[in-house]
């Protein structure tokens, strides 16, 4: 196995593959594994340092000491040879890779450093006057291994938040036969196969519940800290813990297709993508491994030709070309992406697209649409008002729930639910047709139904029957029977508590909160004004939500968008950053950049704090990076040489792993504001 390196740039896509976590060699034990060679390979230098320390001619004149024997040179070129193949190899095989893909950085800086000190150190035993560096070789190499080692360990934490993602998925299932329980591997499950989930268990497939109920904690998968009660019928994800009941659940697709998954996929691929700020970071440590060997060798002629001797020229240049390799630059972006996509993920925002993510900084406007986001998005039916004499009011709602059952729409749902309250028995429709944004039509025993928005009624004609008012806060439906007003039906949904504080944070960071709904004005008005919005746009059919956008847009507002990532498609994709919602366990909304678990609009506010959060810590890193090589750099190539302040070799690579180090524990601290 190729124990070589991490290459500067830390390619995490190579550190955690959506690989099943139960086949094979994970990329998380073969990480542990490179972790376990460079911390054998940093112990047996460390070792052979000891003697070569004790050989060198230049620390027993600091100690004062003269323990020069015949052959004692050789003896330092044996042990200085094995420090330079073993501790070495990760170096130079790293950079013979960076050499054949036209690509060197920092492993091909390390392993041009070690080698000139080791070529020269090695003249100089065979005859070449002057003095030999094997101790500052040594020391060099087993500083870099230690860097390199904390780093790793470091890295494989902003990592370990996917594996314990990859983790939730439990390895076993309890497959109910037709005579027994048979124990499965959750891996070959498939669609209609019926598991039973015991209390405490990790449920181990998507599905729908088929006897049993029982309270879920769904918190790593959707951020949502309470249990959820989970009845027969509800869907349930794969990894979320059961309570203390149990239940079967009929399996909905095999794992590979399971919610989990497909997060775990998402989250890979965002950790692999590249925003802008990592593409500023890579060309900055590209221009860096060329600065490094440009200073390296001009520093190498600058003193070489203004009379210092061999050894003092070409230990300048090792130093100055260690201190630059541009290791905490490359690392300074990547480490914050792993740790915060992964971190983002555990809180139910599911980050598709980096660049659209660390834009969030950049939102001065949010278009909140779709009721059930600020709302609870739950239509309950207020009134039901019959205009006939031959019609009750339990009739007219039992003709209006057949064109309601085949849509999913919430006003539909209200509807079904007080049918099924009121325990009448749904009739069926046929011909059934959607009107665009103003309802729906079908045929029901034998006549033309329709059930339709006030919009509808306005736009044939039709008047409004007399005493009509609708109240602020309700959604109102006509049903009409044969073309002719039979009645109507008003609706109204109450406001998330959560959702006032989350305008109230919006205006705190001075970010716009925009109300965009098909519902009408009054009730588009109340809602906004109850929760203190900016402003609201009402009555908007979906293919105007662009339009309307577009128009923020040219008033110069970076527009952020929520909607449920289906019908506002064209929108979502349209904004500047388009946000999904609710879509609970379909993270197919393809146009959104980013998709939010819950309808919560405190995860909105979350997600534009996280993104602040997350591109500050990269501008920190980037600063820091950068700062360290500037004040680094002049040093190591010896400008305050006159002044007695001179780095070595070592201390080169002490500052360098510091830096590196200090970029991997900032990008930790990361945290989710929820």
């Amino acid at each position: 196995m190729d124990m070589n390196k991490m290459p500067e740039g830390m390619d995490h896509s190579k550190m955690h593959k959506g690989h099943d976590p139960h086949m094979g060699m994970s990329e998380h034990d073969h990480h542990s594994m490179m972790i376990a060679d460079f911390k054998m390979r940093f112990y047996v230098v460390l070792a052979l340092t000891i003697p070569i320390m004790l050989l060198s001619t230049m620390i027993q004149h600091f100690m004062g000491v003269n323990w020069q024997f015949t052959g004692s040179s050789y003896i330092l070129f044996a042990l200085s040879s094995a420090v330079f193949v073993y501790g070495g190899w990760p170096f130079l095989t790293g950079l013979i890779d960076e050499v054949k893909a036209k690509n060197p950085g920092m492993m091909f800086l390390i392993g041009f450093a070690i080698t000139v000190a080791y070529s020269y150190s090695v003249a100089i035993v065979f005859g070449l006057k002057g003095m030999d560096f094997f101790w500052e070789l040594a020391t060099l190499i087993l500083i870099m291994l230690l860097g390199h080692w904390i780093e790793m360990r470091s890295v494989m934490g902003a990592s370990n938040e996917l594996e314990l993602l990859v983790q939730l998925m439990p390895a076993d299932a309890h497959m109910v036969m037709p005579d027994m329980v048979h124990d499965v591997k959750t891996d070959t499950l498939k669609e209609n196969d019926i598991i039973l989930v015991k209390p405490g268990e990790k449920v181990a497939a998507d599905g729908i519940i088929l006897e049993g109920e029982s309270y879920l904690n769904e918190s790593m998968l959707t951020g949502e800290s309470k249990p959820v009660l989970k009845v027969k019928g509800d869907k349930v994800i794969a990894g979320s813990i059961n309570g203390n009941g149990s239940f079967k659940v009929t399996v909905s697709h095999a794992a590979k297709d399971s919610y989990l998954s497909q997060v775990v996929k998402l989250v890979d691929d965002a950790q692999k993508s590249k925003s802008q700020t990592q593409l500023l970071a890579d060309t900055a440590a590209k221009w860096l491994t060329v600065i490094a060997l440009v200073t390296g060798i001009g520093t190498f002629l600058y003193w070489y030709l203004t009379g210092q001797t061999l050894a003092f020229a070409m230990e300048r240049m090792v130093t100055v070309i260690v201190i630059c390799c541009p290791h905490a630059l490359g690392l300074a972006v990547p480490l914050v992406v792993a740790k915060s996509t992964a971190l983002s993920a555990k809180h139910g925002l599911l980050i598709k697209n980096r660049t659209a993510f660390e834009n969030a900084r950049k939102i001065t406007t949010i278009v909140f649409d779709k009721t059930g986001t600020l709302t609870v998005g739950k239509f309950e039916v207020s009134k039901v008002v019959s205009l006939k004499k031959d019609i009750s009011e339990n009739e007219l709602i039992r003709l209006a729930s057949a064109l309601e059952q085949k849509s999913e729409h919430p006003i539909a749902t209200g509807i079904l639910q007080k049918v099924k309250d009121l325990k009448l028995a749904i009739p069926s429709a046929e011909n059934f047709k959607a009107i665009t944004g103003q309802g729906v039509e079908a045929t029901v025993e034998g006549k033309k139904l329709l059930v339709v928005s006030p919009g509808y009624l306005t736009e044939n004609k039709l008047t409004l029957p007399d005493g009509f008012t609708a109240n602020d806060t309700e959604t109102v439906v006509f049903v009409l029977i044969e073309q002719k007003l039979a009645g109507y039906i008003a609706l109204s949904d109450e406001i998330r508590p959560e959702s006032a504080e989350a305008v109230k944070t919006l205006k705190a960071e001075n970010i716009k909160s925009i109300l965009l709904t098909g519902d009408n004005n009054k009730v588009a008005a109340s809602v906004s004004k109850t929760l203190g919005m900016d402003s609201f746009i009402a009555e908007v059919l979906p293919h105007q939500k662009l339009e309307k956008i577009k128009e923020l847009q040219s008033k110069g507002e970076f527009v952020a968008m929520t909607g449920d990532g289906v019908n506002d498609a064209p929108a979502l994709a349209q904004a500047d950053i388009g946000i999904a919602v609710g879509s609970g366990s379909d993270i197919a909304a393809e146009t959104a950049g980013i998709v939010l678990v819950n309808s919560n609009p405190k995860d909105i506010v979350s997600l534009v704090l996280f993104g602040k959060a997350t591109y500050r810590k990269m501008i920190q890193n980037l600063a820091w990076a950068t700062g360290y090589n500037v004040v680094a750099l002049p040093l190591a190539a010896g400008v305050l040489f006159k002044e007695g302040i001179i780095l070595s070799p070592a201390a080169g690579a002490v500052l360098m792993t510091v830096s590196t180090v200090v970029v991997a524990i900032n990008a930790s601290l990361l945290k989710v504001k929820s």
